[in-house]
This record gives C-alpha cells, sequence and structure tokens, in this order.
C-alpha cells in the first residue's frame, strides 16, 4: 500500500525540481574551462509551477536555456565559479527545505494511521 498526500507530492515534484537544478549546475561547473561552453539553467519557479499543473505520472523535464547577461572569456565560456556555488548553495537549501517538509509531512501521515490503531 502506497501512502501519499497532496502535500508529499507536491513537495516531491518540489525536490524533483532541485536535483535536476543541482546537476544542471554541476554541469555548468564541470564545463568551465571547456571551449565556447555556455552557462544552462532555468527559471525555476516557472517550472515548478508547470510541473505542478502536469498529471503524477508524466516526466518532470525542465525546459533548459542558455543563462543571459553572463560575461564571456576569450575562449567563448561564460561560466562564473562565483554564480555557481552561489547557485549551488540556494540549490542545497532548496533541498534541505524540501527533505524537511517531506520528513514532517511523513511524520504526520504516521501519526494519523498509529492513532486510527488505537
Amino acid at each position: 500500500m502506497q501512502v501519499t498526500t497532496g502535500l508529499s507530492d507536491a513537495v516531491s515534484r518540489y525536490l524533483d525540481m532541485t536535483s535536476a537544478e543541482l546537476k544542471l549546475t554541476a554541469g555548468n561547473m564541470a564545463n568551465v574551462d571547456t571551449p565556447g561552453y555556455r552557462t544552462q539553467g532555468f527559471n525555476f519557479e516557472q517550472e515548478m509551477m508547470r510541473a505542478m499543473q502536469a498529471p503524477l505520472d508524466a516526466p518532470l523535464t525542465p525546459n533548459v536555456s542558455a543563462v543571459d547577461g553572463l560575461v564571456s572569456r576569450p575562449d567563448g565560456n561564460n561560466v562564473s565559479m562565483d554564480r555557481e556555488s552561489m547557485q549551488l548553495a540556494k540549490e542545497q537549501l532548496q533541498f534541505r527545505f524540501g527533505v524537511t517538509v517531506l520528513r514532517s509531512e511523513f511524520t504526520r501521515v504516521m501519526s494519523a494511521i498509529h492513532a486510527e490503531a488505537k
């Protein structure tokens, strides 16, 4: 038996989007020395709204695009390690927040299940 709630489904999607953002940031950092590489990103809020409107079984693939407004080096690469480090810190906080909310929701559900058993 699988027990889910509306909140646990939403937090699951939030964690999936945060994971996608973390992977993208890691990819940007890995390509810091690749000539011509352009920093990739997506609008988290917009993609999260899209994910919340999609069916639960739909794959969550954010619309990734090049990040505008970054300074390019002579080799054409525009990855900024300062920007990516800040992104990584933000995404880690987002992920920790999501895990905390999900843990709280599961604790609430388990309490409700055990309360009915008494």
